[in-house]
């Protein structure tokens, strides 16, 4: 079955929920599972559930099928989400375009290209689907 990874932050911010927005209509769309990843950071200390997560997306969105909820722990976000898609192997990955600037400069500290979907695509065999705050792309 195919896999769509959608990082979100907790509580849930407006870009969050519009991402998460336009992961469940692709998964939906291509009948797919959905991954809603949350990461905490070591150095902020804080500590989300599962639940925490899984309530705060049900609570906007009602349940939604075919969904795994995953926390991870991690100091880099970006590095975070690139190795769940990576353990996943996902399909996709839904992400805003926030996010989408934060891995570019990851990348750029991995290589002279930061063209994240192509290395995506190559590496991971995993297409990316940006969000932007209003409208998705």
């Amino acid at each position: 079955m195919t896999l769509v990874v959608v990082p979100v932050r907790y509580p849930l911010s407006k870009h969050s929920r519009r991402t998460l927005e336009r992961a469940i209509e692709v998964a939906r769309e291509r009948d797919a599972e959905l991954t809603i990843l949350h990461v905490d950071l070591y150095q902020n200390g804080k500590k989300v559930s599962r639940i925490d997560l899984k309530d705060a997306v049900e609570s906007t969105f009602g349940r939604i099928e075919n969904a795994r909820y995953v926390v991870r722990t991690g100091f880099l976000v970006e590095e975070s989400i690139l190795d769940e898609v990576a353990a996943e192997e996902a399909d996709a990955v839904v992400i805003g375009t926030k996010q989408a600037s934060r891995l570019r400069r990851l990348f750029r500290r991995f290589t002279d290209n930061p063209d994240i979907d192509g290395y995506l695509r190559t590496h991971l065999d995993c297409e990316v689907i940006t969000v932007e705050g209003a409208r998705a792309r």
